[in-house]
């Protein structure tokens, strides 16, 4: 069974730093390509990042040079480097993968940007 487990979200001041991580157990980790996805109140789920089996990554415009996804395949684990945050960065993050044609999602991680 597909697990993801999503922590390190916080309260943080606009202009700081945050790093997001996701355990993933249950498949072939390093097999398939995977996403962050924020979705503040409100308003839709929105795909925030992606990087694939061989490590390509794209991003939404809003996020470009401030935020860096990355995957290690030994740790099974997913990351989300958020710098330069802002108050509109606020949301409940979550970790996404597409195994066999069913999408499967963590808990999620909220991040709050505010002084």
């Amino acid at each position: 069974q597909v697990r993801l487990v999503e922590s390190g979200g916080g309260l943080v001041q606009p202009g700081g730093s945050l790093r997001l991580s996701c355990a993933a157990s249950g498949l072939n980790f390093r097999l398939f390509g995977l996403s962050w996805f924020r979705q503040a109140p409100g308003k839709e789920r929105e795909l925030v990042a992606h990087i694939t089996s061989s490590h390509d990554t794209n991003y939404t415009d809003s996020v470009k040079g401030r935020f860096t996804i990355s995957r290690n395949n030994v740790r099974n684990t997913l990351s989300l480097q958020m710098n330069s945050l802002k108050p509109e960065d606020t949301a409940r993050y979550y970790c996404n993968v597409l195994y066999r044609s069913r999408p499967y999602w963590g808990q999620g991680t909220q991040v709050t940007v505010s002084s």
